[in-house]
């Protein structure tokens, strides 16, 4: 009997060592689990708050080639790549801003791809003023031509072209697969609030500018600022837009994107709106000021 009285207890602690292993082990799971799951939050909801700026700093314009690396972006009917005319353009603003004593980046200076979500990221990290994504879209109609500038929309796309050309650039992130694409889709359930209004209306602005600049060199395919919610707008406090230089897909206009003449031509256009915008905006906290 006492054999069996032995055998019964040591059964019995042994299973309750398992049991509190067992509890143990799901317990520190479910930690992990949750740590996990905040951090994935932490990442993918919010964008980091935009760098502090010392007095007296530069401006930062954080300029972004749209696509690059497995994502083309459009293709012209005799070969030529988004990805690679906009990186020249951009890179020619760039020089421009930096003439004019404006700190101008790129989010990316080669041929590699960039989530967009992480293009506002970068610009968040280095502190920007604007951001700003330089686009030579395509569409089904070649005859579709001139510039357009976009701002982002938490009421619907301004036109059906706006809504085409914003599903388009919003799907580029399909090509990095779940995670990428994961992103946006927790960021777009963050409420719009007043910040983020107040950057919308100084975005429709920066693009009017640049409008403005454009007009006298290149044709318009749109006079006045359109809106669509583009995932590369999203910054809740950074003033934004995307630039479309011309559609890619228009014969004429792929001509002309090969040209360094008129890369060059749009790219002063473009460096001119941003100067003008800064202008404004400094006469308007003057004038703020005052009152």
């Amino acid at each position: 009997m006492s054999t069996i009285k032995s055998l019964k207890i040591t059964t019995s602690r042994r299973q309750l060592l398992l049991t509190g292993l067992a509890a143990l082990t799901l317990t520190g799971m479910s930690k992990a689990l949750a740590r996990e799951q905040s951090s994935a939050l932490n990442t993918t909801t919010t964008h980091s708050k935009p760098k502090a700026k010392k007095p007296g700093a530069k401006r930062v314009v954080m300029l972004d080639p749209g696509h690059g690396g497995i994502d083309t972006g459009a293709i012209g009917h005799n070969g030529s790549k988004e990805k690679h005319v906009v990186l020249a353009i951009a890179k020619n603003v760039r020089a421009l801003l930096r003439n004019h004593g404006i700190e101008a980046k790129l989010t990316r200076t080669g041929d590699h791809f960039i989530p967009l979500y992480d293009r506002v990221e970068i610009a968040h990290q280095h502190g920007a003023d604007l951001f700003m994504s330089i686009h030579a879209d395509g569409f089904t109609n070649p005859s579709a031509a001139g510039a357009s500038v976009f701002a982002l929309s938490n009421r619907g796309a301004s036109s059906a072209m706006a809504k085409y050309l914003s599903e388009r650039e919003n799907a580029a992130d399909e090509l990095a697969g779940k995670a990428a694409k994961d992103k946006d889709h927790l960021l777009q359930q963050v409420l719009f609030d007043l910040v983020q209004t107040d950057t919308i209306k100084n975005s429709l602005t920066l693009g009017s500018h640049i409008l403005r600049q454009i007009k006298p060199v290149h044709r318009l395919h749109s006079k006045a600022t359109e809106q669509a919610a583009f995932v590369v707008l999203k910054s809740p406090s950074i003033p934004s837009v995307l630039v479309e230089t011309s559609f890619i897909t228009n014969p004429d206009e792929e001509r002309l994107l090969g040209t360094p003449a008129f890369r060059q031509k749009i790219a002063r256009a473009i460096a001119d709106g941003v100067v003008s915008y800064f202008n404004w905006f400094d006469n308007q906290k003057a004038h703020a000021k005052r009152s």
